[in-house]
């Protein structure tokens, strides 16, 4: 039952827009969450807060990020690593060549 009055609550006609109430609609928005915009009996649009557009943009940039190491973690060989040294040797660096490199940081 609750699940009906939560869908009640989120939906609103579009004639309340065109009764002057966008500024109502858009408090109720900020303040109680998403809501449906019903036109003719059928949703058209779903309005957000900015902070949850935000929030749902970086949620799935997070989950595509996820997907994308998941993948290349399903490929990863433990024997094909390389060590510092390694890779030291074949480039020729030394360690005065990292000094520089203190400020940078890798996510």
């Amino acid at each position: 039952m609750s699940s009906i009055r939560s869908a009640i609550e989120s939906t609103i006609p579009i004639s309340l827009f065109n009764r002057g109430l966008a500024g109502k609609i858009f408090d109720e928005v900020k303040h109680c969450g998403a809501k449906v915009v019903m036109k003719n009996n059928t949703p058209e649009c779903v309005l957000l807060s900015p902070d949850e557009y935000i929030r749902l943009l970086d949620e799935v940039n997070d989950a595509r990020l996820l997907a994308a190491a998941t993948e290349r973690m399903s490929h990863f060989n433990p024997a094909a690593v390389i060590s510092q040294e390694q890779v030291d040797q074949e480039f020729e660096f030394t360690p005065s060549d990292y000094e520089s490199t203190d400020d940078i940081e890798f996510e």
